[in-house]
């Protein structure tokens, strides 16, 4: 079995000018990660997502947004929690219509895979994203 090097980080953003510094910070943060360089449309679906669950966080929980950057040799783990009560609940086309409330529908279109569980205190939304090529199946 390979060895398994694991890196990450954390940083809580409070609701008022959080959503821009969650973008900085994770940009600034995934330059470290040898794939990025190679994989700028991934970069750009990280960052929609952080930008998506800080502003879920902000506008529909009323929370401060706790996020965690996790690369683990299989994906980038995002991973967002707030206060708010509940589950989130992605929205469909269907829906009524509405400038805002698309933010899982969005993370559900560029992450590889995601999930929510309840935390004590709230809720979080974890979303994977696989290096272009990586075969997230394959040991090590």
């Amino acid at each position: 079995m390979a060895d398994m090097r694991a890196v990450g980080w954390a940083r809580s953003f409070p609701v008022s000018g959080g959503i821009e510094a969650g973008r900085r910070w994770t940009r600034d943060h995934l330059r470290s990660l040898p794939w990025t360089k190679d994989a700028p449309e991934t970069v750009d679906d990280v960052l929609l997502t952080v930008s998506e669950l800080i502003t879920n966080a902000h506008v529909h929980a009323h929370s401060t947004a706790h996020l965690v950057l996790a690369w683990d040799n299989r994906c980038l783990n995002v991973y967002v929690s707030d206060t708010g009560p509940g589950l989130p609940v992605v929205r469909g086309e269907g829906d009524t219509p509405a400038t805002s409330g698309r933010g899982l529908a969005i993370v559900d279109a560029v992450a590889d895979e995601w999930e929510t569980h309840p935390v004590p205190h709230g809720k979080a939304v974890i979303a994977c994203f696989h290096p272009p090529g990586h075969d997230p199946h394959a040991a090590g």
